[in-house]
C-alpha cells in the first residue's frame, strides 16, 4: 500500500473543506458530506471552527483511492493562519490548489501558489463551483495561466456551468495525460480539473487523478533508519499530543526517541489516520501520519531519529509582525498566564511574554486575536481582553555598558556582588552570557542564578521591549558563605541564597543596558505587488509615502507588472487596504517578514 499525504489549500470560502467532505463520502469513509453551515465537517474539530465556519487547525483524515491510501490535510484558508499552512506544506507530498469558478484567482491564491513554487511541491488545481450562477470555468483558467503560472493544462471541459446540472467532460487523451502525470509528479506542470464539492461532479474523476498526477511514498521503499518530523501539537483530554510524519523506518508503541539537547522520550500510545478517523495502532510505516502521546517534550520542527532534507522546513516560518496586550479580571492573571504558555507550546508562532504585571502575545492579525480570545474563553473558561494590534518591536544594543553592584554597599540589600557588562552583536546571533570571574568564586547555582535570569528578562522585554541578541559577560561576583549562629540552624539572613542572586540580577542588567544605550527596531517586510502594467506609478507613490522601497519592478504577464520591494509592518495593513482602489480590485501584496531595522519616520499612515 502506497501512502499519499495530501494538502488541501485554497483562498477562504472557495470551498476546500467541502471537498475534502466530498472526497471522503465518494470514499465510503462517510454516510453524508458535512456542511460548515450545519457545523458538522470532519475535519473542523474544533468548536470555534465549526461555528465561525473557517478552518483554523490544520487536521488529517484518510480515504483510499485505488491502491493510494491519502492522508489530506485540510489546511487553513486566512491569511492570519497562513504559519498553519507553512508547517502542513513541510511534510506534504503534493497539494490540491481549489479556486472557486465564481470568484477566480483571489490574494490568498497567489500567495498559496507562490508558497508551493518555492517548495516545487507537486500541484493539481481545482477549479471548484462549477454548478454556481456565475460560474466561468473556462476564464478562471485563463486567470491562472495568466496569474498563477504559465504551466498548467485543463484535461477536462464544463458542461451546463453555471447550473445545478453542470459537469466536466474530459478531453481527448492523445497520450498527453502520460507525458503531463510525469511533469506533474515532479511540480513541473499542474493539471487543471473542475467540479462541484455541493453536487459531487467532477469528485470522481479527482480522486482518480490524486493517484496520477502526484507522487505517492511506497514504505518499502523507505524501511531504512526511522526517520520522522513533528509538524503540529495540540492536546486532547489534557494529554499532549504530536503529529509526526514518518519520512523512513517505522515508529512502534514503547520506542524511546531522542528529540535533541538531551529529551530522550517513550512512545506510550499511537494513532494513524485511517477511513476518516485516527484509529490506535501499534506501529507506524514510513509515509503515514503518526499522532503519538508520550512526547512531553516535543516541539515543532523536532526530528524523531535521523533528520532527512527538507525536515528543516517544518520549522521554519516568519515572525509575527503584531503583538497585543492581554487584560483580565483580578486575581486571574496567573491563570491567563498559563493558558497562553500552554497554547504557545501547541503553537511556537505564539509568543507570550510578561513585563511586571502586563501579558502581552505575538499575532499575526486581528482574525486570530479573536480566535485566541474564543480559545480562551472555551478550553480554559479565562474571560482574557485584548488591546489594540500593535507592530511587535525590539531592541537592538548600540554600546558598550557596565554596571555593577556590592553586597552590603551603597543601598545594595541582597547578599549578592555582580558585575555585568552588555556588548552588541550582529543581529541573529542570539544572547550569549560569559564570565570573567572565577568560576570557582562561588557556588555554581549562584552563576546559573545569573544566567537564567539574564536570558528570561531580556526575552521577556522586562527593560521595554525584547533584546534578542546581545554578549552579557559577568565581571564581578561575590556572595556571603553558609553560616549561622552558634548551635542554630542554617541562618538565611546571614547567608546568600539564589533568591539574591535572582532579585539583584535584573537591576545591574537594566543599568548595564542603559549605559550601553540601545535603538528601538521594527519589524520590515519585503513585498511583491502584482498588478495591472498602467498603474504601477500610483502603487509606488503609495509605497513610498507608506515608508516602503520599491527595489525592483518588472513584467509578469500580458498586462501585468509586478513591483518588490521592502516596508515597515506597521504600514502592510494601509497598503492593504489602500490598493484595491488603485488598483481597480485587480492588485494583490504578498508580505513576508524579512528583518528587524531602526524604527523610520513615515507620513501618511
Amino acid at each position: 500500500m502506497s501512502y499519499l499525504n495530501l494538502g488541501i489549500v485554497a483562498h477562504v470560502d472557495a470551498g476546500k473543506t467541502s471537498l475534502t467532505e466530498r472526497l471522503l463520502h465518494h470514499a465510503g469513509v462517510i454516510d453524508r458530506p458535512g456542511s460548515v453551515d450545519r457545523g458538522d465537517t470532519t475535519t473542523d474539530s474544533l468548536a470555534l471552527e465549526r461555528e465561525r465556519g473557517i478552518t483554523i487547525r490544520a487536521s488529517v483524515a484518510s480515504f483510499p483511492a485505488g491502491d493510494v491510501t491519502v492522508n489530506v490535510l485540510d489546511t487553513p484558508g486566512h491569511p492570519d493562519f497562513i504559519a498553519e499552512v507553512d508547517r502542513s506544506l513541510a511534510v506534504l507530498d503534493g497539494v490540491v490548489l481549489v479556486l472557486s469558478a465564481v470568484e477566480g484567482v483571489q490574494a490568498q491564491t497567489l500567495v498559496l501558489m507562490r508558497a508551493l513554487q518555492r517548495l516545487r511541491l507537486p500541484v493539481i488545481v481545482f477549479v471548484n463551483k462549477i454548478d454556481r450562477r456565475g460560474a466561468r470555468p473556462e476564464a478562471v483558467t485563463d486567470a491562472v495561466a495568466r496569474r498563477l503560472s504559465p504551466d498548467v493544462l485543463p484535461v477536462q471541459r464544463v458542461e451546463a456551468a453555471g447550473t445545478p446540472s453542470a459537469r466536466v467532460v474530459p478531453l481527448p487523451d492523445d497520450g498527453l495525460r502520460a507525458w503531463l502525470a510525469g511533469e506533474s509528479r515532479r511540480g513541473a506542470a499542474h493539471p487543471v480539473l473542475f467540479g462541484s464539492a455541493v453536487t459531487g461532479a467532477g469528485v470522481p474523476e479527482l480522486a482518480a487523478a490524486l493517484g496520477s498526477y502526484l507522487p505517492a511514498a511506497d514504505p518499502g521503499e523507505n524501511a531504512d533508519a526511522r526517520s520522522g518530523v513533528v509538524f503540529a501539537i495540540d492536546r486532547e483530554g489534557g494529554r499532549k499530543r504530536a503529529f509526526v510524519r514518518m519520512r523512513s523506518g517505522a515508529l512502534r508503541v514503547r520506542d524511546k526517541i531522542d528529540l535533541g539537547h538531551g529529551r530522550a522520550e517513550r512512545v506510550t500510545g499511537l494513532s494513524v489516520a485511517h477511513r476518516g478517523s485516527l484509529e490506535p495502532r501499534d506501529t507506524a510505516a514510513a509515509g503515514q501520519i503518526a499522532v503519538v502521546h508520550g512526547l512531553s517534550t516535543a516541539r515543532v520542527g523536532d526530528v524523531v531519529g535521523r533528520a532527512l532534507p527538507g525536515d528543516e522546513r517544518a520549522s521554519q516560518f516568519p515572525p509575527p509582525s503584531y503583538e497585543t496586550v492581554v487584560g483580565v479580571v483580578p486575581g486571574e492573571r496567573g491563570r491567563l498566564y498559563a493558558a497562553l504558555t500552554e497554547l504557545a507550546e501547541q503553537d511556537p508562532l505564539i509568543r507570550v511574554r510578561r513585563r511586571g504585571e502586563e501579558i502581552t502575545v505575538s499575532l499575526y492579525g486581528e482574525v486570530q486575536r479573536e480566535v485566541l480570545a474564543a480559545v480562551l474563553q472555551r478550553e480554559y473558561a479565562v474571560d482574557a481582553r485584548f488591546g489594540e494590534v500593535r507592530t511587535a518591536r525590539q531592541e537592538r544594543i548600540v554600546g558598550t555598558g557596565h554596571a555593577l553592584e556590592v553586597k552590603k554597599q551603597d543601598g545594595n540589600e541582597f547578599l549578592a556582588t555582580i558585575g555585568l557588562r552588555v556588548e552588541p552583536v550582529p543581529p541573529g546571533s542570539g544572547v550569549t552570557f560569559e564570565l570573567e570571574c572565577e568560576r570557582g568564586s562561588m557556588p555554581p547555582a549562584f552563576f546559573d542564578a545569573v544566567e537564567d535570569t539574564v536570558r528570561r528578562e531580556l526575552a521577556r522585554g522586562s527593560l521595554r521591549w525584547p533584546i534578542p541578541d546581545a554578549r552579557v559577560v559577568m565581571t564581578h561576583s561575590g556572595y556571603a558563605p553558609r553560616q549561622s549562629h552558634m548551635h542554630q540552624k542554617f541562618n538565611k539572613a546571614m547567608s546568600s541564597t539564589g533568591a539574591d542572586f535572582r532579585g539583584l540580577t535584573p537591576r545591574v542588567l537594566a543599568a548595564a543596558v542603559r549605559r550601553a544605550g540601545t535603538v528601538v527596531c521594527e519589524p520590515v517586510h519585503r513585498f511583491v505587488i502584482e498588478m495591472p502594467d498602467d498603474v504601477v506609478g500610483a502603487v509606488t507613490s503609495l509605497v513610498g509615502r507608506l515608508g516602503g522601497v520599491p527595489t525592483e519592478s518588472g513584467a509578469a504577464g500580458v498586462g501585468i507588472a509586478v513591483v518588490r520591494g521592502e516596508i515597515p509592518a506597521g504600514s502592510v495593513s494601509a497598503l492593504q487596504r489602500e490598493l484595491p482602489g488603485l488598483t481597480h480590485g485587480e492588485g494583490v501584496c504578498q508580505t513576508v517578514h524579512d528583518r528587524f531595522e531602526p524604527v523610520r519616520e513615515v507620513v501618511g499612515t
